[in-house]
């Protein structure tokens, strides 16, 4: 009897059950990202998921009823279905993009910024119209969004030209990154998309302020952005809809309303799971508004549990970030949760009306597939740049910004 052969089968059938296949001495690429990777940080963004699917199978009777006209072209679950096989298709994405090294994410990041850019130039020719808006270039087999697509590379080539200024201090890094800012929210406000502009803006500012520009200078965008506001409520036709709605009850304030009376109306701890009536009066009730389905159903008790996963996801990052020493990962990491968090905070804000409409989605909540794909770029970035060496020791105190390789 061949023993030999035997005992090779029972180790190779086996290996996955081995305890020690992914130890700290294990140094193959997923062994190392098994060690490295921030897995709290990991397990609440699948945790969000998890929640954003519960949200959209309670949403999607309401929006399966809105789109078919009454009839029965779509199941009630239609949108959760297809929610699920977005998940499949992007969660590996997230992973793969977690696996990679910093300096290959840079210039993948670049690549994809220029791509995204020359993207958004052509939706106003050929891209396709969606509720009043034009934001989506159709590829046949779906509709991709270019803004979404762009603001995870945005982040990255904006700390990989910031953390630049380190080396050089001759450099016009930030009035660069000015003009590059200042092209993409005339291409985005073209579409028209005035609530990605204020996050393409703030994030960049927020990235300007870690980078060390001089406070005085920060203030002084503060208030060209005020000023911006101003005058694209007098010149520019939905932010002038969408701020008398908000500020005067005038034009398009049912969506808002609704929304809140929705979010309300099923109390602490919610009318249980399918037993929600306002969310089919709602306009968007599985991505806009789905925040408010999740009150309706859930409770303000969910809304609320939901709200402190994202702030603990940002403050996860950034308390991470203390005890990071290069530049160029400070600035990639922050920047892409402030604007994840920056997302979901203006979503929120629209729900509970103290924000005015912005048509924009709850990240990992809100049904799309362009948003659960482009997110889970996002996330697999964050992870990247938040891997540690567990062997590496670092000071907890003190933050080294000089003389490191950029590109780490």
């Amino acid at each position: 009897m061949n023993t030999q052969g035997i005992t090779g089968r029972i180790k190779a059938t086996t290996a996955w059950a081995d305890p020690n296949r992914y130890g700290r001495s294990d140094r193959s690429t997923v062994g190392r990202w098994f060690w490295e990777i921030d897995r709290v940080l990991l397990f609440m963004l699948a945790l969000l998921i998890g929640f954003g699917l519960i949200a959209v199978a309670a949403a999607s009777p309401a929006a399966a009823q809105r789109y078919s006209g009454g009839s029965v072209r779509f199941a009630e679950l239609h949108y959760f279905y297809r929610q699920i096989a977005w998940i499949g298709i992007s969660l590996p994405f997230m992973i793969l993009i977690s696996m990679q090294p910093r300096d290959r994410l840079r210039r993948l990041s670049l690549v994809g910024a220029l791509a995204c850019i020359a993207a958004l130039a052509l939706v106003p020719i050929v891209g396709a119209e969606v509720n009043g808006a034009r934001r989506w270039l159709n590829l046949g087999i779906g509709q991709f969004q270019p803004s979404e697509f762009l603001k995870p590379f945005f982040v990255i080539s904006m700390a990989w030209m910031l953390s630049l200024k380190e080396r050089d201090k001759s450099l016009p890094i930030f009035a660069l990154s000015g003009v590059i800012v200042a092209l993409i929210a005339v291409l985005v406000m073209r579409q028209p998309d005035f609530g990605s502009t204020i996050i393409f803006a703030t994030v960049w500012i927020a990235m300007l302020a870690i980078a060390g520009l001089n406070m005085r200078v920060l203030l002084g965008l503060g208030v060209a952005g005020l000023v911006g506001v101003v005058l694209a409520y007098f010149f520019y036709d939905v932010a002038t809809a969408r701020i008398d709605g908000f500020l005067f009850g005038e034009g398009d304030n049912f969506q808002t309303e609704n929304a809140m009376r929705t979010l309300t109306a099923g109390g602490l701890f919610g009318m249980g799971p399918g037993a929600g009536t306002r969310k089919f009066g709602l306009p968007e009730p599985h991505t806009d508004y789905i925040f408010s389905v999740i009150g309706e159903e859930f409770g303000l008790i969910a809304c609320l549990a939901v709200a402190f996963l994202y702030l603990a996801i940002v403050a996860r990052v950034l308390i991470k970030l203390l005890d990071e020493e290069s530049s160029f990962a400070i600035l990639a990491a922050a920047g892409l949760v402030i604007q994840f968090g920056l997302q979901a905070l203006i979503n929120m804000a629209v729900n509970v009306q103290i924000a005015p409409s912005k048509g924009m989605t709850l990240p990992f909540i809100s049904y799309g597939g362009s948003s659960m794909l482009a997110l889970s770029i996002a996330m697999g970035l964050l992870l990247a740049f938040t891997r540690r060496n567990p062997y590496l020791t670092r000071s907890p105190y003190v933050v080294k910004w000089g003389g490191e390789n950029i590109a780490r």
